[in-house]
């Protein structure tokens, strides 16, 4: 009986040792098939990049020269792309909110650029646009501060303090940060195309060529309206501030003007502006800075997508993959 029970255990044995060494040699086989398979893929791969690099920089040499020989054109259509695209993958992806939050900020926003774009220019239309614009500026700059500082927290660990699990925290950084560089981009876009109708059509500013009109030393040349009133006279009756050159403004225009309709010039004689000198207080800078830096984001926004989606096409047509 014991004898019997050793060869069924020595039989077990074998069988276990001949399974595994069936197995490996298995192993062996499938990965040998997985780099006959992928045999090559190495250079495949240089190629893809090559390709890729080729592209980024083929794509920005044709968009510096298209945004110096016809910026007009090239504005609007990066601002098309920046308004639409993000709602492709919006809505492939589900995120329902940010459609919700996008439909919102286009309906106020298409309503704000009519009244820009109307003539004869209502007297009032000119500070709605930027109370409207420099209202979304100071809320996305707001909204990215608190995001970055969220996913800071994040970072640190701090969240734990409070029982917040990691990816929540980090989840809602991300969203707050992409929704006050996405909604600053593009409202800063907007504003600059209204600046743009706006000084054109009251004719005190020209973007090609000299002004249509006489630019009197009482007159704002942002919004048509009067600097100095009388007592008995309608008008605005704000701060003002004068330029190196010497052309007064309202304060609030002025300031419109160059941070929301991002304008670096005088709206009549075209002089540039000195920012530092306008925003002598420190805690008013930052601003600027985050204008630049939405300024850089719009690339990113706009163009990046498509690059990267002509740099597929190029490598399906090639058999790259």
């Amino acid at each position: 009986m014991a004898a019997v029970l050793e060869v069924e255990i020595g039989g077990e044995a074998v069988r276990e040792a001949a399974g595994e060494e069936v197995s490996g040699l298995r192993g062996v086989v499938e990965h040998a098939r997985m780099h006959a398979k992928h045999r090559g893929h190495e250079a495949m791969h240089a190629e893809m990049v090559l390709i890729l690099i080729a592209t980024l920089v083929v794509a920005q040499l044709l968009l510096v020269q298209w945004k110096q020989r016809h910026q007009r054109s090239y504005n609007m259509v990066t601002l098309f792309q920046m308004w639409i695209v993000p709602v492709y993958f919006t809505v492939k992806l589900h995120w329902w909110r940010f459609l919700g939050i996008w439909f919102l900020f286009s309906i106020v926003t298409a309503f704000v650029t009519y009244k820009a774009t109307r003539k004869p220019l209502v007297q009032t239309t000119p500070r709605l646009v930027y109370k409207w614009f420099l209202l979304l500026y100071k809320m996305s700059y707001a909204t990215g501060i608190v995001g970055y500082i969220a996913v800071m927290f994040t970072l640190f660990g701090l969240n734990l303090l409070f029982r917040i699990k990691p990816e929540d925290a980090m989840d809602f950084g991300i969203s707050l940060l992409f929704y006050g560089l996405y909604y600053g981009v593009l409202g800063r876009d907007f504003a600059e195309m209204c600046a743009d109708y706006m000084a054109s059509t009251i004719g005190f500013y020209s973007a090609s060529g000299m002004p249509t009109k006489h630019l009197s030393d009482s007159v704002c040349a942002v919004c048509g309206q009067q600097i100095f009133v009388d007592v008995n006279e309608e008008g605005i009756i704000e701060n003002t501030y004068r330029l190196s050159c010497n052309h007064v403004f309202h304060e609030f225009c002025i300031r419109g003007w160059c941070i929301v309709g991002k304008k670096q010039t005088c709206p009549y004689c075209k002089e540039k502006v000195d920012l530092k000198r306008m925003f002598s207080n420190p805690w008013e800078r930052p601003h600027v800075m985050y204008g630049q830096l939405l300024d850089w984001l719009r690339y990113l926004v706009a163009w990046q997508p498509v690059i990267i989606g002509l740099v597929q096409g190029i490598n399906y047509c090639l058999g790259l993959e």
